[in-house]
């Protein structure tokens, strides 16, 4: 087992409501990385086919055209579009973790914001849906399940993922913490800026993600998106008013940036993370093991994969 491992962040636009498009700029990005040779490689939030940024536009005709739109592109698990990355992973000898938005493969009427988790033998290691979509993202996206809140195990330690503001829930974290971690992928959608009257809030997404390096004593993936006025189609330009501009970051242990940010351009972060840091870090707090008190305080998580209504 290697106590070095190479961590990847591509930061990159895609193709707004065109998931075939998009899978292209993606199997791009994933080439340009291989050649730093990652074990790693982290793009953002409902990154295929973008994350649903109109969702904060009052409703109209062409929201509705949009969201119609979005649902058109959803990206089913057993797919092309998840195969295509396999292929990718396994040609970059990475594994790589993509946010999604994933259509629901009985309905075809529901999306969930899904991060993947593809190993470098281009096998899909796991998908964890977003367990409470956030505010106007609840017009969206589905509620997801407990299902894949689980590291996956590589050969140099414990994989992980979460959604945006699920770092902020505070349970999901811990629930993957409890399992132990040694790679987390903090999936964003990218920050606004300063005079978004929002931007307190995405501003979030350096301060979240370096606590959960921090409380987890893990290595973080802070991975953004980026979306700017040119990328979005002509057609749907009145439900964006503001510009998404990144914030990608690789976070050490103890909460402190070692790679970025990225902000304003598309670009790869690259950073080696040393485990042996992880685990001296773990030495002072294990949240979940030696700095815990179990006889007080108890979680439990009902990881079955749950769906809308009965499906027998």
């Amino acid at each position: 087992m290697t106590d070095i491992v190479r961590l990847c962040a591509v930061q990159a636009a895609p193709a707004l409501f065109d998931k075939q498009a998009s899978l292209e700029i993606a199997l791009d990005w994933i080439d340009k990385a291989a050649k730093d040779k990652p074990d790693v490689i982290a793009f953002g939030e409902a990154w295929l086919p973008g994350y649903p940024f109109f969702i904060d536009s009052p409703l109209s005709d062409v929201w509705w055209q949009a969201a119609g739109e979005l649902l058109k592109n959803g990206v089913r698990l057993d797919g092309p579009e998840v195969k295509a990355l396999g292929k990718a992973a396994k040609r970059a000898g990475a594994d790589i973790v993509i946010g999604v938005n994933e259509l629901d493969p009985q309905t075809e009427a529901t999306l969930y914001c899904t991060m993947v988790t593809i190993g470098k033998d281009g096998s899909l290691l796991n998908r964890h849906r977003k367990i409470k979509p956030t505010h106007h993202e609840r017009s969206i996206w589905g509620d997801g399940d407990a299902k894949g809140l689980v590291p996956v195990q590589r050969d140099w330690g414990r994989l992980s993922s979460l959604n945006c503001w699920e770092h902020n829930a505070v349970l999901p974290a811990y629930a993957l913490m409890a399992q132990g971690v040694d790679v987390h992928v903090a999936a964003w959608p990218g920050r606004e800026p300063e005079e978004a009257p929002s931007q307190p809030v995405w501003a979030r997404q350096l301060l979240l993600s370096r606590a959960f390096a921090s409380q987890a004593a893990a290595w973080v993936i802070c991975s953004a998106g980026i979306r700017m006025q040119e990328h979005v189609p002509e057609r749907f330009k009145s439900l964006y008013e503001f510009d998404h501009n990144g914030g990608a970051a690789i976070i050490d242990p103890r909460g402190e940036v070692v790679a970025g940010l990225l902000s304003d351009e598309e670009g790869i972060l690259v950073a080696d993370a040393d485990l042996a840091l992880a685990r001296a870090c773990k030495v002072a707090s294990d949240p979940a093991g030696h700095y815990s008190r179990p006889d007080l305080f108890r979680l439990e998580v009902d990881g079955r994969e749950i769906y809308p209504g009965d499906r027998g």
